[in-house]
């Protein structure tokens, strides 16, 4: 498997996945799930690149079937953690003026994806990296309804955890993907960056607008 050439070595999901294997997989899927230090993971690449090693067999020698099931369970308690961490002290840790981390324009583009969205964010923002992080801890600190939660966060974490292992493990049945690992990723981070970038060119074209003079 090729090295991806983006950001640190150790960040690369070939090298996670052939140091550190299934249990890494699963770690750091539930770290940038809900742990506001895991905003800078690489989850959509990560899994991705599981499915193709599971397809291949050489570097992960699971079921298919278990992977996935691994990394919905880690996804979902990953939101779960995020939830109870914003109930407790969401507001205090994500509105600090100055703060070096968590960086307010992190929360702030999270909580304005939250807003826009509503309940249906929490699918959403699992295919938007940093949302993904910040929008469970957001929804916590904004008590929004467990039970509400809890279903919406199922149904993300099956969508995103397992759609996309599948989608690595089924794309890696074609020649051509298998022999261009290292491009495939690539086009996997691009793809994730998109609607980030999107929601960051819809928020500053939203602060130029003029606001309404209040009469």
């Amino acid at each position: 498997m090729h090295t991806l050439a983006a950001g640190p070595a150790w960040m690369a999901p070939e090298r996670i996945i052939d140091t550190f294997g299934l249990i890494g997989i699963v770690v750091i899927v539930f770290v940038e799930s809900g742990l506001l230090i895991g905003f800078f993971l690489p989850g959509d690449p990560l899994l991705f690149a599981t499915g193709l090693a599971v397809s291949s067999g050489e570097y992960l020698d699971h079921p298919l079937w278990l992977v996935c099931a691994l990394i919905v369970v880690a996804a979902v308690a990953g939101d779960q953690t995020g939830y109870a961490i914003g109930r407790r002290v969401g507001p205090a840790v994500l509105r600090r003026p100055g703060a070096r981390f968590p960086r307010p324009e992190h929360a702030a583009k999270a909580e304005a994806f939250f807003a826009r969205h509503g309940r249906a964010s929490l699918i959403l923002a699992r295919f938007v990296p940093v949302a993904r992080t910040f929008v469970p801890v957001i929804a916590g600190a904004s008590r929004m309804d467990y039970r509400t939660f809890v279903v919406f966060n199922v149904l993300g974490g099956v969508l995103w955890g397992a759609g996309v292992t599948l989608l690595g493990a089924g794309l890696g049945q074609v020649a051509f993907v298998r022999e261009n690992v290292g491009v495939m990723l690539m086009a996997v981070v691009l793809l994730a960056a998109v609607p980030m970038a999107a929601e960051y060119l819809r928020l500053r074209r939203a602060a130029k607008r003029p606001r309404p003079r209040r009469p």
